[in-house]
């Protein structure tokens, strides 16, 4: 992504004072994308987390014993 592009179209079209943080994070997946460590661990977030509902949630029952949301 050095280029700045993605194929033959698109581009990086972020605020200038993003730039350094999307190098910044860049640079990280450069470093970490090899490993096949950091995927296992994707892997599983992504089995464990991703897609399911959060953890703050509309709790019926509670709302219904106290009467109040």
């Amino acid at each position: 992504m050095s280029s700045g592009y993605f194929g033959k179209f698109g581009g990086q079209f972020v605020p200038e004072m993003l730039r350094p943080a999307l190098e910044e994070l860049e640079a990280a997946f450069q470093q970490c994308g090899q490993d096949p460590v950091f995927w296992e661990g994707f892997r599983r977030e992504l089995s464990q987390y991703s897609g399911r509902p959060t953890p703050l949630y509309f709790a019926a029952n509670l709302s219904a014993h106290y009467g109040r949301a």
